[in-house]
């Protein structure tokens, strides 16, 4: 059984503590964070003495502790393991042992769950750098309101109907003007089928096409909800690089040549986190391998509102149309996150397959949220909003990358000139940046999230809108200059 967290010096306290004291409270704090998952193999002895610039007397010593404190496991000849941990049962005041429960340790663990139930709770986006959506204030609710007021005028008897797997049919025909004018010819009627969100659309693909011990390449890093979906299904997910200038073309031919994928996600505009966009040429290829080594493309363009008319990025399904690509999209991200309205694209014969599978899982999306984004699309001003939106995200993307640059933090690429999202290296281990954010009050989303196997690493994504807060570049800072004088 593990030593109580009350025991554990504060960090505040690293000073006073041995070398070998300071090397096991840092693994204690990376498998609590679940930074080093149950199973992993830790850091070679000699590895580690050279990171952290010790002796390796000190890393085994350090290693037996942590073996004596039921965090790692000792395999003679193969190193150090994390050991699989179960939570002891707490004993509440007034209950015998045969009644005692099982109760949440208090730790502060940074994993997927933990970021999104605190998305979901973060009370002022200011402070909510690593949220992933933009701030309530920069939306316009008087849109939404319009519309249910106009809905209010109509029959009520129109939304007592069960309503139909494909969606609510005037809203796909308006998708289908709307793709149209970005060059993806579809059919509404056979071709579009409406969901609630990406996430659904995510969980749709899986379902239908994916099977266990499939390959399925996604961007490392990448959007992260849809890793535990995929692996859910018993997928492989493998992950595909970035560069400054996109995905890593030449890795994905690789990648693809050895492990012969089902299907490729990915963000062909404003990609998440890393803001990149794909160029026609980009685009060409990627559907050539796709046609040579047989794999589905799924285009996630959940960002594609925020890209300006004539911003140099190629939509896969533009020159696809539809044969190989399966397109997504969706207004979560400019009109109100818990609209749920997204939709799918896709050659007719899968178009029909998704909406089946929608009708298994759960019959049909909600009716009334998709007559609320028809009516906000009709009546003429979203397309107002939406430049609105990209020229106050224009307002403050230089400036943010400023202060982070400022703050010492290096950005992956030049600040492109759409989208919301910065991608930033701290040059230290960004959990550990994250936790400390999280003790001063800012929802931070370290790198490691981003990663389909969620491997530690120094880069963190920065939500420009919600940048604003005054005391964030002191507490970056503040941080960062802690981290060098330890390491130094």
């Amino acid at each position: 059984m593990s030593v109580p967290l009350d025991q554990i010096p504060a960090p505040h306290d690293a000073a006073q503590l041995t070398l070998v004291d300071q090397l096991v409270q840092w693994g204690r704090r990376r498998i609590d964070e679940r930074v080093f998952r149950p199973g992993m193999r830790m850091p070679s002895i000699r590895k580690l003495a050279l990171d952290k610039g010790v002796s390796r007397f000190t890393v085994v010593e350090a290693y037996e502790r942590l073996v004596a404190h039921g965090y790692l496991d000792s395999r003679r000849g193969s190193g150090f393991y994390v050991r699989e941990r179960v939570a002891p049962a707490l004993v509440a005041k007034g209950e015998t042992p045969a009644v005692a429960v099982e109760r949440e340790p208090v730790q502060n663990t940074i994993d997927v769950v933990w970021l999104l139930r605190n998305m979901l709770h973060t009370s002022s986006p200011e402070k909510g750098p690593g949220l992933g959506y933009l701030p309530g204030r920069w939306l316009d609710g008087e849109l939404i309101t319009n519309a249910l007021r106009s809905l209010s005028r109509q029959s009520g008897a129109q939304m007592l109907g069960f309503g139909t797997p494909q969606g609510f049919l005037p809203l796909r025909q308006q998708l289908q003007t709307r793709l149209a004018e970005l060059e993806i010819g579809a059919s509404a009627a056979r071709q579009i089928v409406l969901v609630s969100g990406i996430t659904q659309a995510i969980d749709l693909i899986s379902r239908l096409y994916v099977k266990p011990g499939d390959a399925v390449i996604v961007g490392d890093p990448a959007w992260f909800q849809m890793f535990g979906r995929f692996a859910s299904q018993g997928a492989r997910l493998v992950g595909m690089p970035y560069t400054p200038d996109g995905p890593d073309l030449d890795a994905l031919e690789v990648l693809v040549a050895t492990w012969r994928p089902k299907m490729l996600i990915i963000n062909s505009v404003l990609q998440n986190p890393t803001g990149t966009s794909l160029t026609a040429a980009q685009a060409y290829r990627i559907l050539q391998l796709a046609q040579e080594y047989d794999f589905i493309v799924v285009e996630d363009d959940v960002y594609g509102d925020l890209c300006p008319a004539g911003f140099p990025a190629t939509r896969l399904a533009s020159l696809d149309q539809l044969k190989r690509v399966i397109f997504l999209g969706s207004f979560s991200k400019t009109l109100a996150a818990n609209l749920r309205v997204g939709y799918i694209a896709a050659a007719p014969e899968v178009a029909k397959a998704l909406a089946d599978q929608k009708m298994l899982v759960g019959m049909t999306s909600p009716e009334l949220n998709e007559r609320v984004v028809y009516k906000v699309l009709t009546e003429g001003h979203y397309r107002r909003h939406v430049e609105r939106l990209r020229a106050r995200l224009d307002g403050v993307r230089d400036k943010t990358a400023r202060m982070l640059e400022k703050t010492g933090l290096r950005l992956f690429a030049s600040p492109a000139a759409a989208g919301m999202f910065l991608w930033a290296d701290a040059g230290v281990d960004s959990d550990g940046l994250a936790a400390a954010g999280h003790e001063a009050g800012f929802l931070l989303t370290p790198g490691s999230l981003f990663s389909p196997h969620q491997s530690p690493t120094t880069w963190m994504r920065f939500n420009i809108a919600n940048c604003g807060d005054p005391a964030l570049p002191a507490m970056l800072s503040s941080y960062l200059e802690k981290a060098a004088r330890r390491s130094a």
